[in-house]
């Protein structure tokens, strides 16, 4: 239904959307779920304390004994413990790990919606730790793409719409009939997410993360809600967005199959590094097999 008084409202809503946008919700310090070729040059990650992987004096992303516990007393949980790791720039970094390993938590941390206990996170070369609430809304619009596992898409907003919310909140957005055409729904941008498969949701939520034209691309469990088939078109989608935009790309995961794509793999078990590696030979996504 595109009639005039539900656009009046879907009006309302985006223009709602527009002050609220990219401020963590309530809740969202428990873990919520919530251009340009790519450098493949060898050794330029910085691992873990223990991981002995050669250190560059310009990573991406740097993580610094970022610890993160919720609760308190019996009930406390240590979530995070003295993590430290850095990411290249232009990099694809696939963290895996168990449910409740501290994947998400981690991820939230690096995208300023969870504030950790302990640690400093640097992002191109600024601090995000230690920021008020709205030095940190101006990190995300400025440097963050996020992609959920649930695809958090407006339902009373077209495809096209959900992705205006977003890029009207840079001067210089990414053309958004590029990104409808690169991410095959140009014939779907007047449809409601509703109207759209599991797929073509997630790609909506792409194109979102993308069209501000985002340098960091945050992407948790961006296939934990589809089928294998559907997966594995997601992750193709991913890798060709990766290579076309050049923005870092960290993707935290519970499928270790994913990481043959990786050029750096971070093991979490109970919310401590186990290993950090690179993958000299990362695979293309329609090579993976599960």
């Amino acid at each position: 239904d595109a009639s005039p008084g539900r656009w009046d409202t879907r009006r309302s809503t985006l223009s709602t959307l527009m002050h609220r946008a990219y401020r963590p919700p309530h809740g969202a310090d428990v873990g919520c779920r919530s251009p340009v070729h790519v450098c493949r040059a060898r050794g330029v990650f910085v691992g873990c304390k223990t991981g002995g992987v050669t250190q560059t004096p310009t990573p991406h992303v740097r993580v610094e004994g970022l610890s993160r516990h919720f609760g308190a007393g019996e009930s406390r949980v240590e979530v995070l413990h003295d993590v430290t790791f850095s990411v290249a720039r232009g990099a694809r970094c696939v963290i895996v790990g168990a449910s409740g390993s501290g994947k998400s938590t981690l991820l939230n941390a690096i995208g300023g919606l969870d504030a950790p206990d302990a640690g400093t996170i640097h992002v191109a070369g600024e601090q995000v730790t230690g920021r008020s609430p709205r030095e940190l809304t101006r990190y995300r619009r400025a440097h963050v793409g996020f992609v959920f596992q649930f695809y958090n898409l407006v339902p009373d907003l077209t495809v096209t719409e959900n992705i205006q919310v977003t890029a009207q909140l840079v001067r210089r957005p990414l053309d958004i009939d590029e990104l409808l055409e690169h991410l095959g729904l140009t014939q779907h941008r007047h449809k409601f997410p509703a109207q759209l498969s599991g797929g073509q949701q997630q790609r909506c939520a792409i194109a979102r993360a993308l069209v501000k034209g985002s340098d960091l691309l945050l992407a948790d469990e961006p296939t934990g809600a589809l089928d294998r088939h559907t997966s594995q078109q997601m992750l193709e989608v991913l890798d060709d967005v990766h290579r076309r935009y050049g923005a870092t790309l960290v993707m935290v995961t519970h499928n270790e199959a994913i990481t043959a794509l990786a050029d750096q793999v971070i093991e979490l078990r109970d919310g401590r590094i186990v290993r950090d590696r690179l993958n000299p030979h990362p695979l293309a996504a329609r090579d993976l097999d599960w």
